[in-house]
């Protein structure tokens, strides 16, 4: 509110100030939660950025082992095979608390196959191109879930920027401007008291002079 709108009293003037105590209180918690924030994103990226490194070579390697295992068993029967692997698991997705910000966090199903009469004596070199694209999908997923995370974090670093850039740009100087046109008034009313007073003592004085003349 204007600070002209504010009654000029001592209860408005401690109150606005234990206002200002709270404020600035509140944006150093502010201050420090976004540098928290900040922490917390640069080394979730870090881990991101390493995984996305790692998911390229990982599949680079998957990629040679499917080659690999369609040049010892044939392009045939590695697309019977195929068909035979299980469809991957369904993804659970939960939550969990990151510095106060709820993200999602992925239960890794994977894919691994059911040991079935059909898929137990898988040669080694088809196995090990299951073995790799599983871990492939391990690693999309975790990269899915730090991904999404830093998107939060990021929302929620720019979100305490604004309230604390409100907090300090805005509330606090209104609230030191509502302190000052108090302290203002204050001076105006004791200036006027003042002046009342020698006036009052002024007249006194002359009407004691007329009275010792008369």
């Amino acid at each position: 509110m204007p600070a002209e709108t504010v009654r000029p009293t001592r209860l408005e003037l401690l109150r606005t100030r234990r206002r200002i105590v709270v404020a600035t209180k509140g944006l150093n918690l502010l201050k420090l939660k976004r540098s928290a924030l900040i922490v917390e994103f640069f080394a979730l990226s870090r881990e991101a950025m390493k995984l996305r490194g790692d998911l390229r070579s990982r599949i680079d390697r998957g990629y040679e082992s499917i080659r690999m295992a369609e040049m010892l068993e044939g392009p045939t029967r590695l697309e019977n095979i195929s068909s035979l692997l299980p469809d991957i698991a369904p993804v659970a997705v939960t939550t969990k608390n990151v510095m106060g910000v709820r993200t999602p966090r992925v239960d890794r199903g994977g894919y691994a196959p059911t040991p079935t009469p059909d898929l137990l004596d898988l040669p080694v070199s088809i196995q090990e191109a299951i073995r790799r694209f599983q871990r492939i999908y391990e690693v999309v997923l975790d990269i899915a879930e730090k991904e999404n995370a830093l998107r939060r974090l990021l929302k929620e670093i720019e979100k305490t920027k604004r309230r604390a850039s409100a907090i300090e740009n805005v509330l606090i100087p209104r609230l030191q401007g509502v302190v000052r046109y108090i302290k203002f008034r204050f001076d105006e009313l004791e200036r006027d008291s003042f002046s009342m007073l020698k006036t009052v003592k002024r007249k006194m004085e002359q009407e004691g002079s007329s009275a010792s003349a008369a």
